[in-house]
Parts: structure tokens; sequence; C-alpha cells
């Protein structure tokens, strides 16, 4: 749907990953369209699989994991024997994300702990897997963001 997508979807969807609770009252205002139009473009973009879902942003230290770290993991697996771990996936809540991954290591996750004790129990838990590399988030400069309105690309 990409191909689809003119610069009025671009700026509903960068208001919407902004402030997904906007009124679309307000959002229409925003996008310089009618309430019922920008209500028919943001269901479009829903039934399309653009908008896959709305979620808050929690603050993590707030609520009580200030440990945030990034784990990779060499899985040496053969084959498509991925099934222990991702049931581990869906055990650990600390494990926010999870993407697989080309390269050397085979899995890049987002963990949160409310200790460094925490997190070494988790990361035990993953070397069971293979070998890990843990490394500790010491900021987020550019924290999660969606895609924006893609920018021209120079005439080569």
């Amino acid at each position: 749907m990409t191909e689809s997508l003119d610069a009025t979807d671009w700026a509903i969807l960068d208001e919407l990953q902004h402030e997904g609770r906007i009124p679309f009252t307000e959002l229409a205002r925003r996008v310089n369209l009618s309430t019922s139009a920008t209500t028919e473009r943001v269901r479009r973009l829903e039934a399309a699989g653009v908008i896959s879902g709305y979620r808050a942003e929690v603050d993590l230290e707030r609520t009580g994991y200030p440990v945030l770290a990034v784990v990779r993991l060499k899985y040496p697996g053969p084959g498509n024997r991925h099934e222990p771990l991702r049931r581990l996936l869906g055990e650990r809540p600390e494990i926010l994300e999870c993407l697989r991954t080309t390269g050397d290591d085979c899995y890049v996750m987002k963990v949160a702990t409310t200790s460094m004790a925490h997190l070494e129990e988790v990361v035990d838990k993953l070397a069971e897997f293979g070998s890990t590399t843990t490394n500790l988030v010491l900021s987020r400069p550019l924290p999660l963001r969606g895609p924006r309105v893609p920018r021209a690309r120079p005439s080569e």
C-alpha cells in the first residue's frame, strides 16, 4: 500500500504516531480535512493494515524497570528449532522486543529489568540457548519512532 499513500495519509500517520489518542476533530484540523474525511482515511489505513494498533508509551523507570539492555543471542540450534526460545519469549515479560536478524547474532532483544541482578537472571536464562552479548542502555537520544513522510531522493 506504500505506493498509494499520499501526503495527507502521511500527515495523518505522523500525527497519530505523536498522539494516538487525538480526537478526530483535532486530527482533521491538523491535516486540513473534514472530520468525516479524516475518519474515513484512518479507517482505510486501519483496514489496510498500515495502522496496526494503538499503544500507550510507558516510562520504564517509573514502573520499576530502570535497567534497560540490548541482548544479542547467537542461537546454535540447527534448522527451525527455535520453538523453545519462542516459548521463553512469551513467558518472560522483561523481554520487550525481539528481532530475528542476519549476521553473527540470530536474535537481538530489548530487555527491561528491575535491577542488575534481575538482568543477570534473564541473561542467564537466554544463555541456555546460546552465547549472549549484553549492552546496557545509557540513554535514548532517539526513542522508537515510526516511519515519516518519505523524502524525495536526489537525482542520480
